[in-house]
């Protein structure tokens, strides 16, 4: 990877711009399944019992919708088309930003691969970082797309609503519609979508090896290497202002076994090499 290219595709930037827009995205996507597992604040329109016969003509026919000739299945969406526009419009976008979000992650990881981008926690440690989180990020927000019960109801009433009320359907459900039904296994298709990006999210893994290890162990052994100490002499310690992965020391457990049960399906090389789990 030479320096000038990751400087003409500003790819550090795009990936801290990105990770931002995804935990965004996410928050909503979770605040979306969130209010339609309340009976108190669930859309009235998916509890009404005049609706009944429009949600299940929806989802069994999800995402191939013909409003023209189903008028006898979505007389009672076509009657209160406007509200359900008004109501259903937020919900219906948060997935758009889904689906955009998946394109720009899916440009980014492309333009990652073709300049074959170097990762290593101890040496470009915000890079690999802010790479893993995104992965992480991404991976989260398929997974809760997957879980959120609602989500073809919910785009598959605005649809109809919305070409019942300007004569044709929004431009982005086509591809919406395609994504939802993509993502009714998860595993599955994260599995298909990460293959090619294997050989990066193993690199940025396998350098968290030593570091994992080393921070996975007890406070008796860290007794035992004069690391963890209020008697040993200065100089045989950990000196973390003068350390070349000063960042690393900082680096939570917690946000490592993220990035390893998150990503380990698609990062674990073949032949063995894997992130160590912790001490018996």
């Amino acid at each position: 990877m030479s320096l000038p290219s990751v400087y003409q595709h500003k790819l550090a930037e795009k990936l801290t711009i990105l990770n931002e827009r995804g935990r965004g995205v996410l928050v909503r996507i979770y605040n979306i399944k969130k209010t339609c597992s309340d009976p108190k604040t669930r859309p009235s329109f998916l509890s009404d019992k005049a609706m009944e016969p429009c949600v299940k003509f929806i989802n069994k026919k999800f995402p191939t919708l013909d409003v023209r000739s189903s008028t006898q299945h979505l007389g009672p969406v076509h009657k209160d088309k406007g509200d359900i526009v008004r109501v259903l419009g937020p919900f219906y976008h948060s997935f758009v930003d889904v689906l955009e979000f998946r394109d720009h992650v899916y440009e980014l990881l492309n333009t990652i691969d073709a300049n074959q981008c170097f990762f290593d926690i101890h040496v470009n440690y915000d890079f690999t970082k802010n790479y893993l989180d995104l992965v992480v990020t991404y991976v989260s927000l398929v997974l809760l797309l997957a879980r959120t019960e609602d989500r073809r109801v919910l785009v598959g009433m605005y649809h109809c609503a919305h070409e019942m009320s300007h004569g044709a359907s929004d431009p982005s459900f086509a591809r919406l519609g395609q994504m939802l039904l993509e993502y009714e296994h998860p595993l599955k298709k994260l599995t298909e979508e990460f293959g090619p990006h294997t050989k990066a999210v193993t690199s940025a893994l396998l350098s968290l090896h030593f570091l994992f290890a080393r921070r996975n162990q007890g406070a008796e052994q860290w007794r035992s290497d004069q690391l963890l100490s209020l008697l040993s002499t200065s100089g045989a310690m950990l000196t973390p202002a003068s350390s070349d992965t000063m960042a690393c020391e900082y680096l939570s457990l917690e946000v490592m076994e993220r990035w390893i049960l998150s990503e380990s399906p698609w990062g674990a090389p073949k032949g063995g090499g894997a992130v160590p789990g912790p001490p018996p």
